[in-house]
Formats: C-alpha cells, sequence, structure tokens
C-alpha cells in the first residue's frame, strides 16, 4: 500500500468544505495547491478530481469564487478565493464543531476518559 494513501483519515462532505473553506482564510488558491495542503495537513492523497468537482459545486453554492490566472507560462488555471458567504459558512461550522467537541468532552468526562479515573475493572459492583 502507497504510505501517501494509508495516512489518516480523509474529510467529506461538509466537513472537507469546511477544510478547503479554512484554507482559502486570507489568501486564493488554485485547486491542486489546496489538494496539496490536504494532503501536508495528513488527510493523506486526496483525489484531485473530488477536490476540483467539490470546489466547482462550492463556487455554484457562493462559498467560493474563481477567476481565471493567465498571469503564469502555460494554460490559464483558476484560483479560487473565499467569499463572504463562505466566510460565514466557516464560522458556522467552527462553532458547531466547539459546542460537538465540548458535548464530546463532557461524555468522556462523565466515562471517566478525562478525568482520570479509571474504568470499573469487570465484574465490579456500582455502588
Amino acid at each position: 500500500m502507497n504510505d501517501k494513501m494509508a495516512a489518516g483519515p480523509r474529510p467529506s462532505g461538509d466537513m472537507l468544505t469546511a477544510h478547503l473553506l479554512a484554507l482559502l482564510k486570507g489568501w486564493s488558491a488554485y485547486g491542486y495547491e489546496l489538494a496539496h495542503r490536504l494532503e501536508e495537513a495528513g488527510f493523506g492523497e486526496m483525489n484531485k478530481g473530488s477536490i476540483y468537482r467539490l470546489l466547482r459545486q462550492m463556487e455554484r453554492s457562493g462559498l467560493v469564487s474563481s477567476d481565471w490566472d493567465t498571469s503564469a507560462d502555460g494554460p490559464a488555471r483558476r484560483i479560487y478565493s473565499l467569499t463572504d458567504a463562505g466566510n460565514l459558512f466557516l464560522n458556522n461550522w467552527l462553532v458547531f464543531l466547539d459546542a460537538h467537541r465540548q458535548g464530546l468532552e463532557q461524555l468522556a468526562a462523565l466515562a471517566g476518559g478525562l478525568a482520570g479515573v479509571p474504568p470499573p475493572r469487570k465484574g465490579s459492583k456500582k455502588s
């Protein structure tokens, strides 16, 4: 198996959308650059075609905009930028993730995972 393919979990759906929006916050990038940055972030080798399809869908939804960059030698390439709607989606997603994180921390604390309390031994009785 290819080491790149064996890397960590790959985001999908809204999680992938949020990752792409976060990568575009404060700068513009080509689809290839975005896929490469996802790989560098530990998500393994990303299917470039899927990334480009998602970027086009995100553009139709108003989350990103794109322009043709003809400044370099070679063919023109689309360069993507975050829109105000994309920034709002990202901020809302981060609020959702934070609430989810807090809920998971509470669950883990109740189960003893974060509080340092060892799990009960099998066969022991609750008081």
